[in-house]
């Protein structure tokens, strides 16, 4: 077993010092690998409180850089490194909070064709990831693997935390969640906000986890899941079981192999059957040709699908109504069908399915404002506050 130096043993003292823990459960730090999937909101406190714990390697997975509204809540980034890739920005970070471990970083998109390498080096897979294809894309190769799946979620003021590990005799993710929720009907975090401390707390948990099942100290959330309220600062528990008919860990799994997740969550479906010219985008609009035709006399309708909240942050400089996408399907009668209409939102996404529900109810004038406003902002009004 990997030895501790002395500057080692002055840094780790506190832990050296517990009796539970003590030299071998910081020795079997030294010697451990975690593969964090994400370095945002969550990855951001499970980052840095591994690397400060001292496990000796830990690998870092994320696609994107850093963004200055990511900074209300992700921590391990700083306003120096807006714009650069997470990864490195991460690693930078953990380099100066403790020298003694590496860091291995793959700036990259985890998918069906590399899951599988990327998590095989690692002992310990930690979800700190924020949509379904990805959660369940972690969950099958990590249960394929025989490595426990720390995993965390969370929303607005809400969130939860378990450990799945198959192997060890308790469920995996698809035995609490057999099938992914319809594709729009859980909004984003960028949809619907978290409050800034709430990952902070919800991957501090998962860190917890990740070092019990190292040191094997303490009682791990396998076939356990913790509920977090913040709001009411209120904790709940849940019995959670293996499912035999599991396909993935089941007595007799028919998944055996990494499949296409976006297709299973409904993320990229079949094409419909449409006129060439609808595949042309005749139901979308930039908002540089919006802003030319606010300037007409005979301007379009403008139908702003966020909440109300966010129309106080920002909004363009003409809104005949505001309905909420997810009021809209009982609202449709305070529409006029037979006016042009163009509908926006913040990035372009919950106005697509506005106007894809409109269309159906049979409003023929209506477009798409792509991008929403955060594209308004950065190509018509670069005064517009982005959120």
């Amino acid at each position: 077993m990997s030895m501790l130096n002395n500057a080692e043993i002055s840094r780790y003292s506190r832990h050296l010092i517990l009796p539970e823990f003590g030299m071998e459960g910081q020795r079997k730090l030294k010697q451990s690998s975690v593969l964090l999937i994400g370095t945002g909101g969550l990855g951001s406190p499970l980052a840095l409180y591994l690397a400060a714990a001292g496990v000796g390697h830990i690998g870092l997975v994320d696609f994107d850089v850093v963004d200055e509204s990511n900074l209300q809540r992700q921590i391990v980034h700083g306003t120096s490194t807006i714009g650069v890739a997470k990864t490195e920005s991460a690693k930078r970070r953990l380099n100066d909070l403790n020298p003694h471990i590496e860091i291995t970083t793959y700036e990259t998109q985890i998918t069906s064709a590399n899951a599988l390498d990327l998590m095989r080096p690692y002992d310990v897979i930690v979800d700190g990831t924020d949509n379904f294809p990805t959660r369940y894309l972690t969950n099958d190769a990590a249960v394929m693997l025989g490595k426990p799946n720390v995993y965390g979620s969370i929303f607005r003021f809400e969130g939860q935390v378990t450990v799945f590990h198959p192997a060890a005799g308790g469920p995996c993710y698809r035995c609490l969640y057999p099938a992914p929720p319809p594709p729009g009907l859980v909004p984003s975090c960028a949809e619907g906000g978290v409050l800034g401390v709430l990952p902070g707390i919800v991957g501090t948990m998962q860190a917890t986890e990740v070092i019990k099942l190292i040191t094997g100290i303490g009682e791990t959330l396998i076939g356990r899941l913790v509920l977090y309220d913040a709001l009411a600062m209120r904790f709940r528990e849940l019995k959670l079981r293996r499912n035999p008919d599991c396909p993935v860990c089941g007595d007799n799994p028919t998944i055996t192999e990494l499949i296409d997740y976006e297709a299973f969550c409904g993320i990229m479906p079949v094409q419909p059957r449409v006129q060439e010219e609808d595949m042309n985008g005749q139901y979308e609009i930039t908002p540089e040709e919006v802003a030319v035709l606010l300037e007409q006399p005979n301007r379009p309708f403008i139908l702003d699908v966020r909440n109300e909240y966010e129309a106080e942050i920002a909004t363009l400089p003409v809104t005949d109504k505001l309905i909420p996408v997810d009021e809209l399907h009982g609202r449709i009668s305070e529409l006029d069908p037979n006016v042009e209409m163009i509908v926006y939102c913040r990035s372009g996404g919950r106005s697509a399915r506005a106007v894809a529900m409109l269309r159906a109810a049979g409003f023929t004038k209506i477009k798409n404002m792509v991008g929403g406003t955060l594209r308004w902002a950065d190509d018509v009004d670069q005064t517009m506050a982005q959120y």
